[in-house]
């Protein structure tokens, strides 16, 4: 598990322009609540994704807000069922959509206990990969506990996401303050 590459072995890099998941004109979809929590999605197409063949990629912004770990685990979920993998088939597309939203809960958790909360949640799918990204303003530099101790409380965000993640690692931006922290899990089999 990587800590200092941006992006994965064979990832696709930074997403090219137009691929942030919002529509043409950013606006949200119809219906769609508006205001600072309010998920960028494409319009015209169910669910609020769009079949492009490339990664289907949703954003919620989450600063400002409060409630953020729940609200991130409801627009993590909302984003499930619109790719497919909820409502679970079987055994383990459940098991894969619940290490999902325990990703999501414990990087959100981490921006809110070591960093001034988290900016933005994004989610990126496409067939094999499951990308979950949390922007913050922290300085801090995420990593598990070592030596891990199972039995006392605290301190298991990180190694959590390491045991259920392919990889994960933190880029930060120059700049600007702050760091995206981002985990990636594989599709179910």
């Amino acid at each position: 598990m990587s800590t200092t590459r941006p992006y994965s072995p064979g990832d696709r890099g930074p997403e090219p322009s137009g691929a942030s998941g919002a529509s043409e004109g950013g606006a949200p979809t119809d219906g769609a609540p508006t205001g600072a929590a309010a998920p960028s999605v494409p319009s015209g197409t169910a669910g609020g994704t769009a079949d492009t063949g490339g990664p289907q990629v949703r954003r919620l912004r989450l600063r400002g807000e409060s409630g953020v770990v729940p609200l991130a685990r409801d627009f993590s979920r909302q984003a499930l069922y619109a790719w497919g993998w909820l409502p679970a088939v079987g055994a383990d597309q459940r098991a894969a959509a619940e290490d999902v939203l325990l990703v999501v809960s414990e990087l959100v958790t981490n921006a809110c206990l070591h960093a001034e909360g988290p900016e933005e949640l994004v989610l990126a799918c496409d067939n094999k990969v499951i990308r979950v990204e949390v922007s913050d303003r922290g300085t801090g530099q995420p990593a598990p506990r070592t030596p891990h101790r199972a039995g006392r409380p605290g301190g298991h965000g990180m190694f959590i996401v390491q045991r259920l993640c392919l990889d994960w690692g933190v880029v930060r931006a120059a700049g600007r303050p702050g760091k995206t922290v981002w985990a990636e899990l594989g599709a179910p089999g």
